[in-house]
């Protein structure tokens, strides 16, 4: 299977390009995701939190997912998100990304009531046993109810396709417990966290809304910290985190979205009840983006 042994690097989280009734705008979400990996990404992630995969039904999602892994042509992995509230949704989900040519899954659960630990466990155990391509658990705290704790972690590792994690808890202490508990599981980090710090601690790359909009910075600094250039990846990493404070305070699909326009891509907005930025804001991300894109690229 293409890809599969290794996920490694910077793996945007794309956008979900839609016009106003609705219609996935798939040559704009191939022109992205072409432009990504021309500009050197490691991987493409669709229908992660940047993707509004909880404001789409499922025929948009499936479209979102076709049109990436064909724009990918196979030049890198493309590990879609499958996210839902109840296990049969999910399982099926994941596997109908597989049939599309998925080269991976992320799995997120969505969580209306409390779960216990046994529950958490059998859902993720559910969508890795329904697949035979691997699975990145992706841990968000701050928008569940329920999240994966540390045992939980331990005991799906065990699972011959359970070999990576995502972490948005902003807590990096939290990663290193995991690195230490479960040193099979490979960790990416989120835009939440700082990626240079991540990797300094073991982390394999990130996952993050911010590299669609800085994708030629984001392989730069995922470079410097491979090659152990610590200085030079932390003064690049203090340079972009103004995208990622930015990231933080907009809702994460409108301030990308809004990025992306800005840079020539016709996105749409994104999904209702959420909403555009509001004209200040895109010019605060506006201000950002010239100043990033200034930054010394050698």
């Amino acid at each position: 299977m293409a890809h599969s042994s290794d996920f490694h690097g910077v793996f945007p989280y794309l956008v979900s390009p839609i016009d106003e009734r609705g219609q996935i705008l798939t040559d704009v979400l191939g022109r992205l995701a072409s432009d990504l990996i021309k500009a050197g990404v490691h991987g493409l992630t669709p229908l992660g939190s940047t993707g509004e995969f909880a404001y789409l039904n499922r025929a948009q999602r499936e479209a979102v997912v076709q049109a990436t892994i064909e724009a990918a042509g196979k030049r890198v992995p493309v590990i879609p998100g499958v996210a839902a509230t109840a296990t049969a949704d999910a399982v099926e989900q994941a596997k109908v990304y597989q049939k599309l040519g998925a080269d991976g899954i992320l799995a997120i659960l969505e969580t209306y009531f409390p779960l216990k630990d046994s529950q958490i466990e059998s859902y993720f155990r559910a969508i890795a046993d329904a697949v035979d391509i691997p699975v990145v658990l992706y841990t968000i705290p701050q928008f569940r109810i329920s999240d994966i704790s540390l045992d939980v972690i331990a005991r799906l590792c065990e699972h011959p396709r359970i070999r990576y994690i995502k972490d948005a808890s902003t807590n990096t202490g939290r990663l290193l417990s995991i690195m230490n508990r479960v040193p099979r599981m490979k960790v990416f980090s989120a835009s939440a966290h700082i990626p240079a710090t991540v990797m300094l601690i073991g982390g394999v790359g990130w996952m993050a809304g911010p590299a669609c909009i800085v994708p030629r910075q984001s392989v730069r600094l995922y470079d410097l910290c491979r090659a152990e250039k610590w200085p030079e990846a932390m003064k690049l990493q203090r340079d972009l985190w103004r995208i990622n404070e930015a990231f933080a305070r907009f809702n994460l699909a409108a301030c990308i979205k809004a990025g992306l326009q800005i840079q020539g891509y016709p996105v749409g907005d994104p999904v209702p009840p959420q909403a555009a930025l509001a004209p200040a804001d895109r010019e605060a991300v506006k201000v950002i983006l010239s100043d990033v894109a200034k930054l010394e690229m050698t």
